[in-house]
């Protein structure tokens, strides 16, 4: 990757990340620890970032489930 690819990177926080999947901070670590999930890069002392590129090469590559039924049960 050359110097005019990298600048044109985006790199997100963990916060940013739980946001874009609607999911806690503490569950986009789970995913991490567990392999589920892409990467994080260290881009400086203390600071851990996620390649937006990264991610959605990651969500080209998920399997989509589609519920067709669901058994609700009504209150009478």
């Amino acid at each position: 990757m050359n110097a005019q690819s990298l600048a044109n990177e985006v790199y997100l926080k963990v916060e940013e990340v739980a946001a874009r999947y609607g999911v806690s901070i503490d569950t986009i670590y789970r995913w991490k620890r567990n392999g589920d999930f892409p990467k994080a890069r260290k881009i400086g002392p203390g600071v851990t970032r996620w390649r937006l590129s990264d991610l959605i090469e990651h969500e080209a590559n998920m399997q989509a489930c589609f519920a067709t039924h669901l058994n609700i049960p009504h209150n009478e």
